[in-house]
């Protein structure tokens, strides 16, 4: 599979995200060219605000893998992570994170914190922005304009 490939599976994830009334975000963790961990957001369905969709992969994958560092695996994710996912991705020692649309507001990689260019963080991925980045921002304006 492509890259491209593993962002349209995120991007479906996201789009059953929406589906459930959830803010349309999904994630995929790929370890050895293999998809081990899909997720979307699940934070109203199971009142966690912390069931982002980057931080269900990671766990999904972390017990399938029963590692809690999860070297060599590749995160692909619909929206600019948080600083909380931001710091389970450094945490899990994520090799690399690709993700669609930049959030400016609540995003931490290249935007707000740049939790990775901090002097305490532990661990940095290889980050790579923009992949199914117009899809992905259709997905979230369209989301949020039904709701307002």
């Amino acid at each position: 599979m492509k890259r491209t490939d593993f962002m349209s599976l995120a991007l479906q994830q996201a789009q059953e995200a929406a589906r459930r009334g959830e803010v349309p975000v999904g994630a995929v963790l790929v370890c050895d060219g293999a998809v081990i961990a899909a997720a979307g957001n699940r934070t109203r369905e199971l009142a966690d605000p912390t069931a982002h969709a980057e931080m269900l992969a990671i766990r999904e994958a972390a017990a399938k893998l029963t590692a809690e560092r999860l070297c060599g695996c590749d995160l692909y994710v619909t929206l600019e992570p948080c600083t909380m996912c931001a710091a389970a991705i450094s945490f899990a020692r994520l090799r690399r994170v690709y993700f669609g649309a930049t959030d400016e507001k609540g995003g931490a990689i290249v935007s707000g914190v740049r939790f990775f260019s901090q002097p305490t963080c532990h661990h940095v991925p290889d980050v790579y922005s923009g992949l199914g980045e117009t899809d992905a921002s259709a997905l979230l304006k369209g989301f949020f304009r039904t709701r307002r």
